[in-house]
């Protein structure tokens, strides 16, 4: 039995030296390799891609489809590599579009080597998958990750006799601390030289089955027939659709014997084949796998157990929001930084050095443009830096920290229970968490929701209830001096959020998934992989900010110097004075349309000069939080759910958003 020194071996381990994006194989004689990380979600896989590649890595989407795979370079040996960190994965049969796209990758034939990802410590729950691959026909390194956690548990694995009973080698790796990595780039070298691996037996008619169907093709495609008639074995509309284009019959040999074949099995056959599967692999580790008697477990285990249950969770939770989003991003990012940056930076020095700069330029329309009211630097380049960078920062930095420490698949099976009463389960945690930081962002991680119903009703309540990160913070700066307005924006948003879910589960047809999802340890989060998620988040959002705060600003000078601003604002005075705001609010309002945060920004500004009293700013921020979404979310709606649900989405939050600012109006005039 081989086991691993995880710390000796930790500290010995450095990261390859990654070339440019691009770069060839020094010698000629090597080609370029194509490794792709395949695996269920929360098993590490991007660690492990950030341990093979470094710090350089370029998102694209996948040809003719909006979900996106994670790409870098790396020197594995003498070889060049792309490495590709794919969209999580159960099963070859997928249920949602991003089990689709990494499908779709796998039978194309675009992977070199696949390196399989599982949780050492549910390895017999994954290894299903990795026969799937093994029946695509491509090289397969089975990846045994968090090893030293499952040691730690009693989990212990002779990896020697499950890659020789496998075919493929398997390598225990702990990806976060980088111990079994130089044993991983070496079998991804071995994996290239070895022959295809004889695949296990499966009984009760599905082995016969699957060779059956094997025969019958002779198409090209960029799997082996194993897959490809297996996936057809279980009704997959794709695949059938790819084996009717190959086929010089149309398919229709392979779809009469698919027919006989599985009216043959007494079930369903993704079932028959699901159970042999889940048998062979059960086989497969007999005698490999022992299950010791762990000591007594950490307190940290017991903490971590305990976050998934409401007696501790639900506290911990609602501390976890009050230091890190009220206190660190609110009070911190959004009070003191902002603070700062508007009165020293900006109002003190820049201001004042811009607009003597731009002073001698005769044409005032063309001053104002860029130092005026709506000027692009006096206030589209000061909003995104002095409002909405330190807020969006602080958000991130609180979000990796989480996000390292293991905690939000354990805040996905608290909430479980709850979403399923919104008709969601507990995966939809993981966009509704995302919101927090960019609605636009989490509106397109909504793909990762198995049914239509829930990726709809999940769209939904981002785009009503879900305030992302700046405009969060700047709202909680603004309401944190008066408790009247904080209490009244909590209770409305949240009230809002759980209505509008609660009747979507009624009223939209279809039944909520099953919910299934790999728990990591809790474990301390490490600083580098904090500033690393920090500072690419961050910078990623500024680059997709700053564009859109300039047209903004643009917009906006043009109303005001064509004099159309007026029209517009005389034209929302009518709605704006039903719910009690002053006239100047209107602008706030047009700038949400661009930008949620740029909105609460002007807010900001209203508030700062005295414009509002506690009950408007409690008004404003409520309506302002569940008015339509801006721009950026509204195009990936419309790319995502298609025009139709878009423009219906935005037929009801509209109305919705001001109904509900009208009646917070007449509460608290009625109280006040």
């Amino acid at each position: 039995m081989r086991t691993i020194p995880i710390e000796e071996r930790a500290a010995e381990e450095s990261v390859t030296p990654v070339p440019t994006a691009g770069a060839a194989v020094a010698d000629p004689g090597h080609r370029f390799v194509r490794v792709v990380l395949v695996g269920s979600p929360n098993v590490g896989k991007s660690s492990l891609f950030r341990r093979l590649t470094g710090r350089y890595a370029a998102v694209s989407n996948y040809p003719g489809t909006s979900v996106e795979l994670t790409r870098g370079h790396a020197h594995i040996g003498p070889v060049a590599c792309e490495v590709v960190d794919t969209p999580g994965l159960h099963s070859l049969l997928p249920s949602t579009e991003e089990e689709r796209v990494t499908r779709r990758l796998l039978i194309a034939g675009e992977a070199d080597v696949v390196v399989h990802v599982v949780d050492a410590k549910n390895v017999a729950l994954q290894l299903p998958l990795t026969l799937q691959l093994l029946e695509i026909g491509c090289p397969v390194v089975l990846a045994l990750n968090i090893a030293d956690e499952a040691e730690r548990l009693g989990v212990i694995i002779r990896d020697a006799a499950l890659a020789e009973r496998l075919g493929v080698p398997v390598v225990p790796v702990v990806a976060v601390t980088g111990a079994g990595m130089r044993e991983l780039r070496h079998a991804i070298l071995d994996a290239m030289q070895r022959p295809v691996p004889t695949l296990p037996e499966y009984g009760n008619g599905v082995g016969q089955a699957i060779r059956q169907m094997r025969n019958r093709l002779s198409g090209t495609y960029g799997a082996d027939y194993a897959a490809v008639g297996a996936l057809l074995l279980q009704g997959d509309s794709e695949i059938e659709a790819l084996v009717s284009a190959g086929e010089a019959d149309g398919g229709v040999a392979a779809r009469r014997a698919r027919d006989l074949l599985v009216a043959g099995f007494g079930a369903p056959a993704p079932y028959r084949i699901a159970a042999e599967r889940q048998r062979a692999a059960t086989a497969l580790l007999e005698g490999v796998v022992e299950h010791r008697t762990a000591p007594n477990h950490r307190w940290v285990d017991r903490f971590g157990r305990a976050l998934s249950r409401p007696l501790v969770g639900v506290p911990v939770l609602l501390l976890v929001l009050y230091l890190g989003l009220y206190q660190f991003v609110g009070v911190f990012g959004g009070g003191v930084v902002v603070d700062w940056l508007e009165t020293v930076v900006f109002e003190q020095r820049l201001n004042p050095l811009l607009e003597r700069l731009f002073a001698g330029i005769p044409w005032e329309p063309v001053r104002a443009l860029y130092v005026g009211d709506y000027g692009l630097l006096t206030l589209g380049v000061r909003y995104a830096v002095a409002i909405i960078l330190p807020i969006v920062g602080a958000f991130f930095l609180f979000f990796s920290i989480l996000e390292d420490s293991g905690y939000f698949p354990r805040l996905a099976l608290l909430l479980d229970r709850v979403f399923k009463k919104l008709g969601l389960s507990g995966r939809a945690v993981i966009p509704m968490v995302l919101g927090f930081a960019c609605d636009t962002m989490a509106t397109m991680v909504t793909r990762t929701l198995e049914t239509r119903r829930e990726r709809v009703l999940a769209t939904l309540l981002l785009a009503l209830a879900v305030p992302c990160s700046a405009q969060l913070g700047v709202i909680l700066a603004l309401l944190a001096g008066s408790p009247l307005a904080l209490g009244t924006w909590t209770v409305a948003i949240t009230g809002s959020f759980l209505l509008v879910g609660w009747l979507g589960g009624k009223l939209m047809p279809g039944a909520s998934a099953p919910f299934q999802m790999e728990v990591p340890p809790l474990r301390r989060p490490r600083l580098a992989n904090v500033l690393l998620k920090t500072v690419t988040r961050m910078q990623w959002y500024f680059l997709e900010v700053l564009p859109l705060f300039l047209l903004a600003s643009i917009i906006l000078w043009a109303l005001d110097q064509t004099g159309l601003f007026g029209y517009v604002v005389a034209g929302m005075q009518p709605v704006l004075g039903a719910l009690g705001l002053p006239a100047e609010t209107a602008s706030v309002f047009l700038l949400g349309f661009f930008r949620r945060d740029y909105g609460a920004a002007g807010l900001f500004d209203l508030s700062q000069a005295g414009a509002l009293d506690a009950v408007q700013i409690a008004v404003a921020a409520v309506t302002l939080t569940l008015f339509v979404p801006c721009v950026a979310q509204f195009l990936m709606m419309f790319k995502e759910r298609g025009p139709k649900t878009a423009f219906g989405m935005l037929a009801f939050i509209t109305p919705f958003a001001f109904g509900v600012g009208f009646v917070v109006n007449l509460v608290l005039r009625s109280f006040v």
